[in-house]
């Protein structure tokens, strides 16, 4: 009998929109494991199907998402460590995979390593989000691991990716690194996670927000091309090893927007240009939306010294009028949007509509505008962590802080399901 950790921690699991389509997935799945001749997994899977709880689990993904029963049909064989190990040892398996993955590919020619990081980023992705599932689903995890565990994921993708990218930059001579066996370390480039990767509440299908720089000054570039240029083609790369959809699938979709002025700046920016355009024309939106950001990936040294430099910009000591009027801009903005004058069930939008994800969010961040400046306890990145520290200074009542951190964590919980769906970004 092959023990599952896991078992006895699972919670009230929902029923099979579909019980049909649930059943049908059990007996592709017994098909797809005769397929491989794997009768240690097939006794193992067997076993596990026997007992009710787990039954239930897998009736309840593979008959409520096409998405999560097509991660277990093309990859059955996941399942032997799923049923074996806690989740937290499982995930942590997965990342290890692909922290290795760029060593283990870089012996082959450009193209072919970049394709097979892409495929190793890409099974990993799917893995990932079936575990994610499990651990979700079944109430193993409460949804600030969940959405650590989304955000470690895309930043150890990234770091690969990045991994990559830097030993080809290193192999045509273009860059010296100061470390080889650890192209990141003190390579100068790095990339700022934003909004929920930023505060590491990623959610199930969402976008990553990056912003990508680099320290000329840390920097150690021997090619002919000049710099920016050399760091603009690194993006681009980074960005097609991540979003590029293959037969894999995709890792993360990437968004680039929320970099200094993305209309006219290219992808990759000094630190330099970054800090004066900061200083100099820098808008209220901006400074709400750095509080979230963190290094994720590549030189995090010169990423966090970057944003200690303009930590004058986003924690101002006092804001005037003009600011405020922002503040009131933004909120007639999400008010403006469809659905937000009523509550309802079917069609309603838990992100952006009345009551929903972005209301509390936007609260919060503007009581960190406006107070943080002076009171470094509200610096905290994350929405309940910012929730708890209002409450903490006498800014907010602890009963509305919890209040809204319940709320807070039941809309984040609607949409991760939403999303489980199809793996849609969607809030609907």
């Amino acid at each position: 009998m092959h023990a599952i950790p896991w078992v006895d921690q699972l919670g009230p699991l929902p029923r099979p929109h579909s019980p049909a389509q649930a059943e049908d997935g059990r007996a592709t799945l017994a098909e797809a494991i005769r397929e491989q001749d794997d009768a240690t997994l097939a006794e193992q899977v067997s076993e596990a199907l026997a007992i009710p709880a787990v039954r239930t689990l897998f009736d309840a993904l593979m008959g409520n998402s096409p998405f999560l029963s097509h991660c277990i049909l093309r990859d059955p064989g996941f399942l032997r460590p799923l049923l074996a190990q806690k989740p937290t040892a499982t995930l942590a398996g997965i990342l290890e995979d692909i922290r290795k993955a760029p060593a283990e590919v870089a012996g082959l020619d450009t193209a072919a390593a970049r394709s097979a990081l892409m495929t190793r980023l890409r099974v990993a992705k799917s893995r990932a989000a079936l575990l994610i599932a499990v651990a979700d689903v079944g109430g193993l995890w409460p949804l600030a691991q969940v959405t650590g565990a989304l955000s470690d994921l895309a930043d150890t993708a990234a770091n690969a990716a990045l991994s990559l990218l830097l030993r080809e930059a290193a192999a045509k001579g273009d860059l010296v690194l100061p470390n080889p066996d650890d192209p990141v370390q003190g390579c100068g480039f790095f990339i700022l996670g934003m909004g929920k990767l930023g505060a590491r509440e990623l959610n199930y299908s969402s976008d990553i927000d990056l912003i990508c720089l680099f320290d000329p000054e840390v920097v150690d570039y021997r090619g002919s091309r000049g710099i920016q240029d050399c760091f603009i083609r690194m993006t681009q790369g980074l960005v097609a090893l991540l979003q590029d959809r293959t037969g894999d699938g995709y890792v993360f979709r990437t968004d680039l927007r929320l970099r200094p002025d993305p209309g006219a700046s290219p992808v990759a920016l000094s630190v330099l240009a970054a800090e004066t355009y900061y200083e100099s024309v820098g808008q209220n939106w901006e400074r709400a939306a750095m509080i979230k950001a963190r290094p994720i990936a590549g030189d995090i040294a010169a990423g966090l010294l970057f944003l200690g430099q303009i930590s004058p910009f986003i924690w101002r000591k006092h804001l005037d009028f003009a600011a405020i009027t922002d503040i009131h801009s933004i909120k007639r903005q999400i008010e403006a949007r469809g659905g937000h004058r009523a509550v309802q069930v079917a069609g309603h939008n838990v992100k952006l509509g009345r009551g929903g994800i972005r209301e509390i969010e936007f609260f919060v961040q503007t009581q960190q505008l406006i107070a943080g400046g002076r009171d470094a306890r509200l610096r905290d990145s994350s929405t309940c962590g910012a929730l708890a520290a209002l409450a903490a200074t006498d800014r907010l009542s602890a009963d509305v802080a919890a209040d809204m951190t319940a709320s807070y964590e039941f809309l984040r919980r609607v949409e991760h399901r939403l999303q489980m769906i199809n793996d849609a970004q969607t809030q609907l």
